[in-house]
């Protein structure tokens, strides 16, 4: 890992609360636009975190999604679709974030994931009970929206412009590179509704330029 991404990741990790200081587990959200890379700065966060001491759960939005019938009833191009219909955000509140909030001192217990979206079903992972010392590392998109936002004890924006992320899930995921693409619409003009509702970059307590994921640069609040 090069130094600079080390030194990013903890300064990042810096401003994450201990979990003593709040009397409950941390939350932590890492936002972004498809192909950000969220995931793998969420990984490293966590990592850079537990050397610190803390006791990390790492989890993704991925794992609340609606099964596809819900997902796509709107129609299977439909930005608004895409936007307001991807995630059960009252499961991923009911069973992840707000156990998690609960203000009492014992042992917490949540899931991870309601929804395989590769097998359109419950994974049936159980109940886990995780400390009160916890800090939740969770990525995923549309993390700030206004039904999440006051979850969150700090939101982490990464910022990669569209030309980039779309190169990238065309190596990812063979979505076409052009982020201009039809075949895109669906998912660009999605998260343009988030972008354009809920300013996350603008509300983020912590921004950073993940263009170059190995050479990471904060922008604000870190």
């Amino acid at each position: 890992m090069p130094d600079s991404r080390r030194a990013v990741l903890d300064r990042v990790a810096a401003v994450v609360p201990a979990a003593d200081a709040l009397d409950r587990p941390v939350l932590v959200a890492v936002d972004g636009v498809d192909g950000a890379g969220k995931t793998t700065f969420a990984d490293a966060l966590g990592d850079a975190l537990t050397d610190r001491g803390a006791a990390v759960l790492r989890a993704s939005v991925d794992g609340f999604h609606r099964p596809a019938a819900q997902r796509y009833r709107r129609g299977r191009t439909s930005p608004e679709g895409f936007y307001r219909d991807s995630y059960d955000l009252d499961a991923f509140c009911a069973v992840l974030l707000d156990p998690l909030r609960a203000g009492h001192r014992g042992p917490r217990r949540v899931r991870t994931a309601v929804h395989d979206v590769r097998t359109d079903a419950d994974p049936g992972l159980p109940w886990r009970a995780v400390p009160r010392t916890t800090v939740l590392v969770l990525d995923g998109i549309f993390l700030q929206r206004t039904e999440l936002a006051e979850r969150w004890d700090v939101t982490v924006w990464l910022e990669v412009p569209f030309e980039v992320t779309y190169a990238r899930m065309a190596v990812r995921d063979g979505c076409p590179p052009d982020p201009d693409h039809p075949a895109n619409a669906r998912y660009r003009r999605g998260q343009a509704l988030y972008l354009a509702e809920h300013d996350p970059v603008g509300r983020a307590d912590v921004v950073v330029d993940n263009t170059d994921p190995t050479r990471p640069r904060v922008l604000r609040g870190a």
